[in-house]
C-alpha cells in the first residue's frame, strides 16, 4: 500500500510540473518600432529600399502588429527627396526611386500618430567577399565542418562589420558585429561551424560597413536576444533598446529601431 502511495504521488508531481503557466505580466504602452536598414547590394543600383513600422505588443503574443497610414521619406545632403509608399496593410513602406552614395548622409523621417520621428546617418562602403574556405577539424562529437568567408579591410581607416549567416536548415539570420583593431589593412574572415552541418547544406553570407555606434548597439542587441534566437534580433525588441531615431515631438516617447545606411555584399556557398 506504502508503494501504491508513493507511486500515485509521484504521478501526481510530474503531471503538475508538465502545466503550462502563464505569469501576468505588465504590459506598457505601445512604442512604435522603425527598422531603417538601407542597405544597397553590390552590383545592383539600389533604388528599392524598404522600411517596415510595426509596433510592441505583449509577451505571450506570436503576433507583431504593423503599422499603417505613416508618412515616411528620405532626404540627403543634396536636399533629394525620396518617398516610401505603404504596401497597403503591410507596415513595409517602400522606396523605388533612391539612389544611394557613398559617404553621403541622409535624414530619415517618419510621421505617424501626431508625432514626428527623425535620424541622420552617412551611407558606408562595404568590401567584397574575396572568398570561402572549408576546413573538417576534430570536435566534440566527431568530425565537425567549419566555413570561413575572406574580405580585405580597408587599413587607412577604422572599421566596424556586421556579418550574417543564414543556414538553409534553420530559420532565423545568425549575425556577429566585428572591428577590424587586431587586423588593420589585413585580411578579415567571418567565421561559421555547427554540429549539425553536412554536405549539401546552404549557407548564405552577407558582409556590411557599419559605424561604431550601431557596431555597439548591435553588440548589445545580440547580446539580449541570445546567439541566432528567439526569431534573431530584428524581431521586435525585447526591451527599450534604446537607437539613434529621436521623437522630435515627445523626447521622452523614443521608437525603438535604428536608421542604418551601407554597402552590402553576399555569396551563396555549398557545403562541400
Amino acid at each position: 500500500m506504502k508503494k501504491i502511495i508513493s507511486i500515485l504521488v509521484l504521478s501526481i508531481f510530474f503531471i503538475s510540473c508538465e502545466e503550462k503557466v502563464n505569469i501576468p505580466l505588465d504590459t506598457g504602452n505601445p512604442k512604435l518600432v522603425i527598422d531603417a536598414n538601407i542597405l544597397w547590394q553590390k552590383g545592383t543600383n539600389g533604388s528599392t529600399q524598404k522600411i517596415k513600422l510595426t509596433t510592441t505588443t505583449d509577451f505571450y503574443s506570436n503576433v507583431i502588429p504593423t503599422v499603417s497610414g505613416a508618412v515616411v521619406f528620405i532626404t540627403d545632403s543634396s536636399n533629394n527627396l525620396f518617398t516610401f509608399i505603404e504596401t497597403p496593410n503591410t507596415g513595409e513602406y517602400v522606396c523605388s526611386n533612391f539612389v544611394p552614395v557613398i559617404n553621403k548622409q541622409y535624414n530619415l523621417t517618419v510621421q505617424y500618430a501626431g508625432q514626428t520621428y527623425t535620424a541622420s546617418n552617412t551611407l558606408l562602403a562595404t568590401p567584397t567577399i574575396d572568398s570561402v574556405q572549408q576546413n573538417t577539424v576534430q570536435g566534440f562529437s566527431g568530425n565537425q565542418i567549419q566555413v570561413k568567408f575572406f574580405y580585405q579591410d580597408n587599413g587607412t581607416e577604422n572599421n566596424n562589420y556586421l556579418i550574417g549567416v543564414k543556414n538553409s536548415t534553420k530559420a532565423v539570420v545568425e549575425y556577429d558585429a566585428l572591428q577590424d583593431e587586431f587586423f588593420q589593412g589585413n585580411q578579415m574572415f567571418g567565421f561559421y561551424t555547427d554540429n549539425k552541418l553536412k554536405t549539401g547544406d546552404q549557407l548564405f553570407f552577407s558582409l556590411e560597413g557599419i559605424s561604431l555606434r550601431y557596431y555597439n548597439y548591435m553588440k548589445e542587441l545580440l547580446s539580449i536576444s541570445g546567439s541566432g534566437g528567439g526569431g534573431g534580433p530584428f524581431s521586435t525588441p525585447p526591451v527599450t533598446l534604446r537607437g539613434n531615431i529621436v521623437n522630435q515631438t515627445d523626447e521622452n516617447n523614443f521608437p525603438l529601431g535604428y536608421f542604418h545606411l551601407s554597402e552590402i555584399d553576399t555569396l551563396n556557398y555549398t557545403v562541400q
